[in-house]
């Protein structure tokens, strides 16, 4: 079996019997294509079948020397599942990945933005210009309901459900799952929608797609970036935030203020709640009062 062959099989493995996404696939072959390139600039003929753990190690100490601990990490753990693959399908008996162990690297804790900071970046938006609703109403849906930007940008007008107080939200692997909305988000929503949106010339092909851009055609993640950006510019706001940040402050102001963890958990649309679990790490400072509401011997007695 050749790499290139190898490689095309995983990547189907990937996306019919594991679901990923597009990005997700292409981050795992990216892992697999270095170790590639690394084998054909050391003129190394090895296929992935006979490939010995001597040469993966090889590549994983020349790596080392140009990649920080985390994308070190990234790289082996892409490559173990790759490995993990071939041995699964039968191709290998053995994967040679299992005695390299991943450099240690901290836990990185979420960038989260205050009450005070989401309200000023949404009252910089400039609502005069046309996109200025669409982006009121972006920003209030990524805070409100926690999206990832690829499930703001696929979001379909028939995705919803507000009599109900639900929107539908396609996620990784195009899972499926539902979560609350808030009136005030559905208010912004529904302005965008009725008073804006029904103005543009929509592209075939994007008439269910809820936010557009100016040539009726769905927005790009790379566009949402910009928005954020300059909005953070606009209020000088020294932070380095991403659509994802909204995201993150979404899931910490919900733990902050007493919600349940699993809650949170199916309205991200983790699988595990260990991923879930890293918010509980960003501020400890509810967990006092937590402990002083709840636990029955919060009190000394009187003797």
């Amino acid at each position: 079996m050749k790499w290139q062959s190898a490689l095309q099989e995983y990547r189907h493995y990937l996306k019919i019997e594991r679901g990923l996404s597009k990005n997700s696939i292409a981050n795992y072959e990216m892992d697999v294509t270095k170790l590639i390139a690394f084998l054909e600039a050391n003129t190394i003929f090895e296929t992935p079948i006979a490939i010995p753990k001597e040469t993966v190690q090889r590549f994983v100490y020349e790596i080392a020397k140009t990649l920080n601990p985390r994308s070190q990490a990234r790289v082996i753990s892409g490559l173990k599942s790759f490995f993990n693959y071939l041995v699964f399908e039968d191709y290998r008996a053995d994967n040679p990945m299992d005695l390299i162990e991943s450099p240690k690297i901290g836990r990185k804790l979420p960038d989260t933005l205050s009450v005070v900071e989401i309200n000023a970046l949404i009252q910089a938006i400039d609502l005069s210009k046309p996109e200025g609703e669409r982006n009121r109403a972006m920003l209030e849906t990524l805070y409100g309901c926690g999206l990832r930007v690829s499930e703001l940008t696929g979001l379909r007008i028939s995705d919803l459900y507000f009599e109900e107080d639900f929107i539908k939200v396609t996620g990784k692997g195009d899972k499926q799952r539902f979560v609350p909305i808030s009136d005030i988000n559905k208010k912004y929503i529904e302005i965008y929608r009725d008073q804006v949106r029904v103005h543009l010339n929509v592209v075939k092909g994007f008439e269910d797609i809820l936010f557009l851009n100016r040539r009726g055609k769905q927005l790009t993640r790379a566009m949402i970036f910009t928005i954020i950006k300059q909005l953070a510019v606009a209020i000088d706001l020294n932070k380095q935030i991403s659509p994802h940040t909204f995201r993150h402050s979404f899931a910490t102001h919900l733990l902050e203020n007493g919600a349940d963890l699993r809650a949170i958990q199916q309205m991200l649309g983790h699988e595990s709640i260990t991923t879930t679990e890293v918010y509980m790490h960003v501020d400890r400072t509810h967990l006092a009062s937590v402990m002083n509401k709840f636990h029955p011997r919060k009190q000394i007695e009187n003797l």
